[in-house]
């Protein structure tokens, strides 16, 4: 922590020469991003370190995103009020001065809603290219809420979700629109390639296991409030009638295989999420996408079958959470986080789990990734300065002697390329006849090696001839002191 507080190179957005793309010199931005601090400390932290512009547009984005999910948390607004309101927001984004003060008082980030003009100012500033994407979330995102929230009753203020789909459906609405639109922005500012912005399914998962994951581990608290986000798919099943009765003391066994089943549905995002993160090539746009399913693996494996995500909200150390920041800073350490943390939900699954064989097999694919991608018995190492990829010869994986075995049928072709192609230039300048000349001088030369290979080397006839002398100095000394003591014997 110390490390990452006085050492880490972080952007300045307040530095001068940064105005330019921060816009922290205009009062409507420098709010903005006062706005951003209170809605997510850890989200602005993330957010600032973007390149150029990046940093402004996501900003704007995430604000206006978070003034559609204030609306839709907003238990104090009737339907009449906020169904409208949803479906018409994005209109908003092109009407200067338009602010609602009609939030409930405790609605955290009621002030984007309250001072939305400042937002909409900014967001008139941006590039169009920008702005149609943040235009198009933020209309879909509207009405998927709206017709999830179209579904409350005044018996249920929260309309209940009940199958799979449905489940995933709001999820899309809440949280993979805001991937899809990350993934349209980074495209639209050069910094990512133009396809990335088409890769649908794999901007939703990054952005559905987060989501998942903090409906997972804010359970208690959505439950005391009058929410609940668990489909009655799971938890049905294992004999609850209520979201409610999910907090007995006295059934936290079943519920904890209810939360088992909500992890399982959660991983199912994670192999998507590592597939996306090696299509980006910026780093600062890694960093920032990258760090978001990281927390939620790490969150994911601390929630899991622990009862304490039943009586509070459960979170990783604030260590632990720098260290992965400081980590996540490339697709191969991601992916080995991923399996570092499969591995341990693995360890934890309880044998009487309905959900063991099916956790057993997600984690099994968390690993099987991990292992395609970046094999363990390939290391990487600094050699004079540049990163390599070495065998570890060490190894006692099976594709080792296959790696070299293809290694050295690859060598060797290339070998015989230029051979070929060294003879094609020799019998050009006429230094050779023929290809089939040089093919017989070859041969006469692996001749003479053979022959010189079967004959002992000189060293070894040299050392041989100095071993007998001295032998021979010895016996011959041997001789001549056997003789001198028997003829002197009885003198």
């Amino acid at each position: 922590m110390i490390h990452f507080k006085i050492w880490r190179d972080a952007r300045d957005i307040t530095d001068p020469k940064e105005y330019a793309t921060t816009g922290y010199d205009r009062p409507s931005m420098r709010k903005c991003w006062e706005f951003l601090d209170r809605a997510s400390r850890s989200f602005a932290m993330v957010i600032k370190e973007l390149e150029g512009d990046l940093a402004r547009t996501v900003c704007i984005f995430y604000l206006v995103l978070r003034a559609c999910d204030t609306l839709e948390d907003d238990m104090t607004l009737p339907n009449s009020v906020k169904l409208p309101m949803l479906r018409s927001l994005y209109l908003k984004l092109h009407e200067p001065g338009w602010n609602f003060d009609g939030s409930g008082p405790n609605e955290a980030d009621r002030m984007t809603l309250a001072e939305f003009d400042v937002i909409q100012k900014e967001f008139s500033m941006l590039d169009e290219r920008y702005q149609l994407v943040i235009e198009d979330i933020c209309m879909k995102m509207g009405r998927g809420m709206a017709d999830f929230a179209a579904l409350a009753t005044p018996e249920k203020p929260v309309a209940e979700i009940n199958t799979m789909a449905d489940y995933d459906l709001y999820c899309h609405y809440v949280a993979g629109l805001v991937g899809e639109g990350l993934s349209g922005i980074f495209a639209a500012s050069g910094k990512e390639r133009a396809f990335i912005a088409n890769q649908l399914t794999l901007s939703n998962s990054m952005g559905m296991i987060l989501q998942k994951t903090n409906i997972l581990r804010d359970v208690k608290e959505d439950v005391e409030e009058g929410r609940g986000f668990w489909p009655r798919a799971i938890w049905g099943k294992y004999g609850f009638d209520s979201m409610k009765e999910l907090l007995d003391p006295t059934r936290e066994k079943q519920a904890l295989f209810a939360a088992s089943e909500m992890t399982l549905d959660a991983l199912r995002h994670a192999t998507d999420s590592l597939d996306y993160l090696t299509l980006i090539k910026n780093q600062s746009v890694f960093n920032f996408v990258a760090i978001p399913p990281v927390m939620a693996i790490a969150t994911l494996e601390r929630c899991y079958m622990n009862p304490n995500v039943l009586k509070k909200n459960v979170k990783i150390r604030r260590g632990e959470t720098i260290q992965l920041i400081l980590r996540a800073t490339n697709p191969r350490d991601v992916a080995l986080i991923f399996r570092s943390y499969a591995r341990k939900i693995h360890q934890k699954t309880a044998r009487d789990d309905p959900n063991l064989l099916k956790m057993s097999i997600a984690c099994g694919k968390i690993e099987q990734w991990t292992e395609h991608h970046y094999p363990s018995f390939l290391q990487i190492r600094m050699q004079n300065g540049a990163i390599t990829t070495v065998i570890d010869d060490n190894s006692s994986d099976g594709r080792v002697p296959l790696f070299h075995r293809i290694s050295k049928q690859i060598k060797d072709k290339q070998d015989e390329e230029k051979r070929e192609q060294w003879v094609a230039q020799m019998v050009d300048k006429g230094i050779i006849k023929s290809k089939e000349e040089y093919l017989e001088r070859e041969e006469q030369r692996k001749r003479v090696r053979e022959i010189e290979d079967a004959q002992p080397f000189p060293w070894l006839i040299v050392v041989g001839a100095i071993v007998g002398f001295i032998a021979l100095i010895v016996a011959i000394s041997g001789v001549v002191y056997y003789l001198v003591a028997v003829t002197f014997k009885d003198a």
